[in-house]
């Protein structure tokens, strides 16, 4: 019975490996890689002649049976496009019918974007919440800001260069204008880690045209605030709704007292409107 390697493999700067991930790469009996394309250059880079097959998102119902049968007989070595294989993308799938299906599953640790981010971005590092990629459509994005609006933890995401732009609009009009960092091409030739508030942030990149993939780090809600719980809103909106105040001017009073972003509340007044 073999075992399946979740192997870290460089971000960008492919000097940023493992001696330990170089000599499972070089042992195992396969790899499966998400962008085949992409592991060549590494391997070629290492003198690493493995057999590799393309393990991705659109061919995993027909490539999970293969990899668990190559690893009845032999070791198999899973590395992501980049970074740590599980997270975003679709090694979780296959780590998962690993373990269903009774095969060890070792970590082989290597660079990660999230952390890598986070611990340069200058905002407290001790607790973080991972989002992964930001939903593509705008409604789903803003619904998801606005169920982490009141966590105090440190946010951390990915973004693509075409919605960046509008993710940091929706960022300061639904979280305010938090301390935050963005960081793209991290470890490569063109890295950039830019720090700010929010608006600073977005104003920089309605100058500048978004390239390069990104990592979003945003402070958490600060913990000074005294936040409402979600009754406490909903029935004071209830009050001044019922009182005959517009649901604009109700959702501006109660965000002033509340501590919950007015976007939010405001599209729950006229929920509560229309019951």
């Amino acid at each position: 019975m073999g075992t399946l390697y979740v192997v870290g493999t460089p971000i960008g700067n492919l000097e940023d490996i493992t001696l330990r991930a170089l000599r499972v790469l070089r042992e195992c009996s396969l790899i499966a890689a998400e962008d085949t394309r992409r592991t060549r250059i590494l391997l070629e880079h290492y003198g690493i002649h493995t057999p590799m097959i393309s393990y991705f998102e659109h061919n995993e119902p027909a490539r999970i049976p293969q990899i668990l049968e190559a690893l009845r007989s032999g070791d198999v070595a899973l590395v992501s496009e980049a970074g740590m294989p599980g997270l975003s993308d679709p090694g979780y799938a296959l780590i998962r019918a690993a373990l269903d299906h009774g095969f060890p599953v070792i970590p082989i640790p290597g660079p990660s974007a999230p952390v890598t981010a986070l611990v340069v971005s200058g905002l407290p590092t001790d607790r973080f919440l991972f989002l992964g990629f930001l939903p593509r459509k705008p409604g789903e994005r803003r619904r998801l800001l606005a169920e982490v609006a009141s966590a105090p933890w440190t946010l951390v995401a990915f973004e693509a260069p075409h919605r960046l732009r509008a993710c940091l609009q929706d960022i300061l009009e639904i979280l305010g204008d938090r301390p935050m960092a963005v960081a793209r091409e991290l470890t490569k030739i063109h890295e950039e880690i830019r720090r700010g508030t929010a608006r600073e942030i977005l104003e920089h990149f309605i100058r500048v045209e978004p390239r390069g993939e990104f990592t979003l780090v945003i402070a958490g809600a600060p913990e000074e605030e005294t936040r409402w719980e979600e009754e406490e809103v909903r029935s004071r909106l209830q009050e001044l709704l019922a009182a005959g105040m517009p649901p604009t001017q109700a959702a501006r009073e109660v965000a002033r007292a509340s501590g919950w972003p007015r976007s939010v509340i405001y599209r729950m007044a006229l929920k509560l409107r229309g019951e």
